[in-house]
């Protein structure tokens, strides 16, 4: 395999990571499908490693790939693809933006490349990598090619101080630079306004002083705007070194022709423009910081520390220390280091800052608790389950930071827009220069207003537009307890829609209670003589299988078992059969614990059991021995999310996999017409696909649904759902297949969820409007086409202004949703 990767240049081979296989013969297979692929000259393939080589005739390009993933697809194995995210330095508006995404596009393997301008980020998703390179490498040399600074993103908030040291530092040399700036252009705007201005020793002063500006403070835009004209990707940069320049130029070919001449000169505009674009971006940097505070704020709730018990001696390590398992003892007052399992103690935690719960929830032993959140009045001891990376604090993180990297449907028509705005506006320069000049205005004339035009535009707040408001509403939402995993469903969270809810753990508590048990004497003949069983023999068999389970019924039977002091069995060949029950062995018995249907499909009649509404059947050794009845408790903010969706426009439903004399009356409590019960998994998602295609009362057509669930069974209905939405509480497969999750488990943070995607959205909206409307507005004004009017005309001075403000105002808007009534 490696001597495949010398034999050709490296671009020219690519290394592919393949998923599935496990002998000889899917090596073959795996090796002829990629052999198949046009272009491909030879392919090599490692059955331990799981890597696959493809030498190409020619460089990788985006169609080789897909043929690659479909030929690996079509043999029956997967590509897997890899995430990369960077920390990029030096963008600046939406050209920028383009231009680091096709740079690291361009790199042989990369499937796509999204960039962000409010984050200073790059994700970057690879289907392969050249041979012999490290892909992150490859990426950021790229980017750096392109005029960049590059590094990888630490995941997890574990660069969140570098990255704030970072931008401290940015701001410490753009406030320094300002300075410098404002105090050599001061003077020089003082020189200008005074009649000894036709000096030569003033107009020499006034030279030196701008000189000292521009390539001093102001050699930022320089380099950076001569190195985009060089690639023919010209941007913000780029526009203020030919306007700035320009105004230099002109006047220092004026001084020369004319030392003492009375032609004017421009060398305060020069100046001034540096200084005040240098103001902008100072509040431009300090705004943007803002915009990611809810990250920081969530990074600063885990503790670097934790104080752990090993054996007799307690000692307090660095979280990365820590182990699974491991002992924490967490004092009263003090934020739990890690998410575990409470050992001993009694006391309540304040989870506000993760799941927007507003008062504290009790927690003793055998009870949850999550990392970052705050002890109460009880010292607790907690067994380790999550650490570092694998906490729900940096879950949370990791999910808010991948949804703030994605764009909006909008923003790919804007990308296109962007990518021809500096050159439009370099073209509108010149047709201002020249359209001046064929006017006889003359060239002092013609110059100023091209400058004005070259300056006043603003590509940084079409950049910053969509990005800033998504990052500071997803932001905001992650402090709700509210996690959007992709942002561009917060366009469907608006009616006319479906919403259809689970009952157990979302509608109720998921806390059931064992109320009953009922003893069932089998007809004879139908599984064989057997002693009776008694009640808590019954109890015992079924709650030691229901032991394996996490479903909310089952964990009832378990709770009343202990409440009982009984000694459960040990189980083993435990099969759960989803939407139906459990079998099993507990001693030397078979049992199965299940639904009616699961009692029918082991060939016996559950009739007796269903007229006494039982909430599910044990069978033990093929004989039906007794039902149970567990009753569950509707969530207090329930009946006051569904009134409150339904006032708003939405229909709503219940899919549940429960008997319908469960679902019952859960539905007439919350004033729920549309109801089906005793649905499989499968079922779900086709009930839900229906109901989605009939048409509601206020719809012509399908319905947009979404789903709200907690479970197992719950998971084919998040992924058929436009929106799936998952509760914080619930198992990871549901959490997994949702693309929105509430994180605090209550069903009323829904409507928070809907108030803040529609808020984010109407934001962007008003982004967007004042982007392009200041654009379309200032830039004829700064061409001059209003003073034939008798209208105003904007200096490149008041266009320098006017630009820095139309960031700002796109920012300061979008840091207003960090403040947004709920």
């Amino acid at each position: 395999m490696d001597q495949l990767s010398h034999d050709r240049p490296e671009t020219d081979t690519l290394r592919l990571q393949v998923a599935g296989m496990s002998c000889a013969s899917c090596v073959r297979r795996v090796e002829k499908a990629l052999g198949r692929v046009p272009g491909v000259r030879a392919a090599r393939v490692d059955l331990v490693s799981g890597q696959a080589e493809a030498s190409l005739e020619a460089p990788a390009s985006p169609a080789t790939l897909a043929a690659l993933d479909g030929a690996i697809t079509r043999a029956g194995f997967t590509l897997q693809k890899d995430m990369l995210a960077f920390d990029v330095t030096g963008m600046s508006c939406a050209s920028c933006i383009r231009r680091v995404e096709k740079a690291a596009a361009k790199v042989p393997g990369v499937e796509s490349a999204v960039a962000n301008l409010a984050g200073q980020r790059l994700l970057v998703t690879l289907a392969a990598h050249p041979a012999g390179r490290e892909p992150h490498l490859a990426v950021a040399e790229a980017v750096r090619r392109a005029g960049y600074e590059i590094r990888l993103h630490q995941a997890d908030g574990a660069g969140a101080g570098g990255r704030d040291a970072e931008a401290a530092r940015e701001q410490a040399v753009l406030r320094r630079d300002l300075l410098l700036a404002a105090c050599l252009s001061a003077p020089l705007l003082i020189l200008s306004m005074v009649p000894v201005w036709h000096g030569l020793v003033v107009r020499l002063l006034s030279a030196l002083l701008a000189t000292l500006v521009l390539f001093g403070p102001g050699r930022r835009f320089l380099r950076s705007g001569i190195r985009t004209l060089a690639h023919g990707a010209p941007d913000m940069n780029a526009l203020v070194l030919l306007g700035a320049g320009a105004a230099w130029l002109f006047s220092t070919a004026m001084l020369v022709a004319s030392p003492r001449g009375e032609a004017p000169l421009y060398y305060e505009a020069a100046a001034v423009i540096v200084t005040l674009i240098l103001l902008g971006r100072l509040l431009e940097a300090r705004a943007r910081g803002r915009t990611g505070d809810a990250i920081r704020q969530l990074v600063g709730l885990q503790p670097r520390t934790a104080r752990v018990r090993r054996g007799d001696t307690e000692t307090e390590l660095p979280i990365e220390a820590l182990q699974p398992g491991d002992l924490v003892l967490v004092r009263p007052g003090e934020r739990l280091p890690v998410d575990g399992t409470v050992v001993e103690g009694r006391s309540h935690v304040d989870q506000s800052m993760l799941t927007g719960e507003p008062l504290p929830v009790a927690r003793t032993a055998g009870d949850r608790v999550v990392g970052g959140t705050v002890n109460g009045e009880g010292a607790l001891l907690l067994r380790a389950t999550g650490i570092g990376p694998d906490t729900l604090l940096a879950g949370i993180v990791r999910t808010v930071e991948a949804a703030q990297m994605a764009k909006l449907p909008i923003q790919t028509t804007l990308d296109r827009v962007t990518a021809v705005f500096v050159p439009a506006v370099m073209a509108a320069a010149l047709l201002t220069f020249f359209g001046w000049l064929a006017a006889g205005a003359g060239v002092a004339r013609a110059l100023i207003d091209a400058v004005s035009v070259l300056i006043v535009a603003c590509p940084c707040a079409m950049g910053l537009a969509t990005p800033v408001s998504l990052v500071v509403g997803t932001g905001r939402a992650a402090r709700a307890g509210i996690l959007f995993r992709r942002p561009e469903i917060m366009e469907r969270l608006r009616p006319p829609a479906l919403v259809a809810f689970d009952k157990t753990g979302t509608l109720t508590e998921g806390r059931p209670a064992l109320r009953a048990i009922h003893l069932l004497d089998a007809p004879t003949g139908e599984a064989g003589a057997a002693e009776a069983l008694d009640e808590t023999t019954l109890l015992v068999l079924a709650a030691s299988l229901e032991a394996r389970s996490e479903h909310p019924l089952g964990r009832a039977v378990v709770a009343e078992a202990e409440a009982r002091g009984l000694a459960l069995l040990p189980a083993d060949a435990v099969q759960a059969l989803p939407g139906r029950g459990l079998t099993g062995r507990v001693g030397n018995r078979t049992v199965a614990v299940g639904s009616a249907r699961l009692v029918t499909e082991l060939g016996l009649r559950a009739a007796q059991a269903e007229e006494a509404a039982a909430s599910f059947f044990v069978v033990v050794d093929g004989r039906l021995a007794g039902s149970m009845t567990v009753a569950d408790q509707l969530r207090p903010a329930a009946a006051d999310a569904v009134r409150r969706l339904r006032a708003d426009g939405f229909d709503i439903a219940m899919l549940t996999g429960d008997t319908p004399a469960a679902a019952a009356p859960v539905a007439a409590a919350l004033g729920i017409t549309e109801v089906r019960a005793g649905l499989l998994p499968a079922e779900k998602a086709d009930a839900l696909r229906g109901l989605g295609q009939s048409r509601g009362a206020r719809t012509a057509g399908r319905r947009t649904t979404l789903f709200v669930g907690d479970g197992i069974n719950d998971a084919p209905a998040l992924a058929e759902a436009d929106v799936g939405i998952a509760m914080g509480g619930g198992t990871d497969v549901a959490i997994e297949s949702a693309s929105v999750i509430l994180v605090g488990g209550d069903p009323s943070a829904l409507l928070t969820a809907i108030a803040l995607a529609r808020a984010t959205l109407r934001n962007i909206r008003q982004n967007l409007f004042w982007a392009f409307g200041y654009n379309v507005v200032l830039i004829p004004v700064a061409a001059g086409l209003l003073v034939p009017l008798g209208g105003p005309a904007l200096s490149p001075m008041l266009s320098a202004g006017a630009m820095a403000l139309s960031s700002l105002f796109v920012l300061g808007n979008a840091l207003r949703l960090r403040h947004v009534r709920l």
